[in-house]
């Protein structure tokens, strides 16, 4: 895969899709919005993958849309901005819905848009000196495809402020308001991500998927005798898948799965 606005590189089943725009703080363009999504489309059908890092080259992780971006679509007519937008919505759908475990490495500061790509990848690591806004508002502006990620992050409450007010805050609310995993200094971000990603590789690439799905599934809804059934089905599912089957006698033999082989 050759991409202008992103670079990607490949060591030891992970993958890593990295913002390459820093001369405009990495802020997207319809050009990266369709690279990105054609990158995790691919990569998360790459059976050798086990976990793509999102990460980003310069001081700021993402400062959202492109100014040059914006010019062009206060130009827009209304069906103009609405397939416009569906575009950036399809690309963190494409994410969010990624089969493989996604870790963002969040190195500088990450505002509007920037925060949805972050919400819509499973882990996030921060840098302690990382800032975040959500600043549609002050444009006259919301952020509406971004919400359904940031909200799901932050929680309903933290949202409320923060979508309204336009706020400023660091990594460490971030990490408070639980929109960030994990905050570590800039010197062990890397050892961080790759603890994290190590983790994510040691375990059953069937099972990870599965759970991921289980979370998206599971989340919001009533403890029901619906909700009982499908859990149980899942369970006696992978049960006896051959990852399955093959987790729980490597355990009684004390032996490394296959998967890790």
């Amino acid at each position: 895969m050759a991409f202008e606005t992103l670079t990607i590189t490949r060591e030891d089943r992970i993958a890593t899709v990295t913002l390459n725009r820093p001369n405009v703080r990495n802020a997207f363009n319809e050009t990266t919005i369709a690279e990105i999504k054609q990158a995790f489309s691919e990569l998360g059908e790459d059976d050798a993958l086990r976990a793509i890092v999102l990460a980003a080259n310069g001081p700021a992780f993402c400062a959202g849309a492109d100014l040059n971006w914006m010019k062009k679509m206060a130009g827009y007519t209304h069906a103009e901005n609405h397939a416009d937008a569906l575009q950036l919505a399809e690309m963190l759908r494409t994410i969010y819905l990624c089969p493989k475990p996604v870790v963002a490495k969040v190195q500088g500061d990450c505002y509007a848009g920037g925060m949805g790509l972050v919400a819509a990848c499973d882990i996030i690591v921060a840098v302690e000196e990382a800032n975040f806004c959500l600043s549609e508002v002050k444009l006259g502006l919301i952020p509406a495809t971004i919400s359904p990620y940031v909200i799901k992050a932050m929680g309903e409450n933290a949202a409320r402020r923060y979508f309204l007010t336009a706020e400023r805050f660091g990594a460490r609310e971030a990490l408070r308001i639980g929109f960030a995993h994990e905050v570590v200094s800039t010197e062990t971000l890397d050892a961080k991500v790759t603890e994290i990603v190590k983790a994510l590789v040691n375990n059953s690439p069937n099972a990870v998927q599965q759970a991921k799905v289980l979370v998206r599934d599971v989340v919001g809804q009533p403890v029901n005798d619906a909700l009982l059934a499908d859990t149980a089905e899942r369970i006696a599912q992978i049960r006896a898948s051959d990852q399955g089957r093959e987790g729980v006698a490597s355990f009684l033999e004390k032996r490394k799965p296959a998967w890790l082989n």
